[in-house]
């Protein structure tokens, strides 16, 4: 065990994640706490780097903008599709999500955002694209890798 986040560790924590109106979107302060190893790719840069010097026992709220945790929205991820590809009898609705498969056959999340009579507009970008969030975070340990 050390006593400070650092690139190199293995962080157990929890965690909550909040939109800026403070809705939560996920959060294990009612779980047991989460661990995994800094840079392993389970947690956005943007939010390992808040991280960094934290010790365990320590709590606090930061501010995560778009450019570090989701992005912002890349309209070249709203995609057009026949009315005819979905089944006819679906009352289509915008918000509506549907799972549709890439090219490699992965599951790929799509959120229904205009419907015409000829034309779906899906929007793939990840639902929390372009917002600020608040990330509240207590360390439970500290360890180096």
């Amino acid at each position: 065990m050390t006593d400070v986040v650092t690139p190199n560790s293995k962080v157990s924590l929890q965690f909550e994640i909040r939109l800026d109106n403070g809705d939560v979107v996920d959060s294990t302060f009612e779980r047991d706490p989460a661990s995994f190893v800094m840079g392993d790719g389970s947690m956005f840069t943007g939010f390992e780097k808040k991280l960094i010097g934290m010790m365990p026992g320590e709590r606090a709220i930061y501010e995560i903008k778009p450019e570090d945790g989701f992005g912002q929205p890349n309209p070249n991820n709203v995609q057009t599709f026949k009315r005819s590809q979905f089944d006819a009898a679906m009352d289509l609705q915008p918000g509506m999500m549907f799972s549709f498969a890439d090219a490699q056959n992965t599951e790929l999340p799509g959120v229904v955002k205009t419907v015409t009579e000829t034309f779906v507009d899906v929007d793939f970008n990840h639902p929390l694209a372009g917002r600020t969030l608040e990330f509240e975070v207590l360390i439970h340990a500290v360890e180096e890798i």
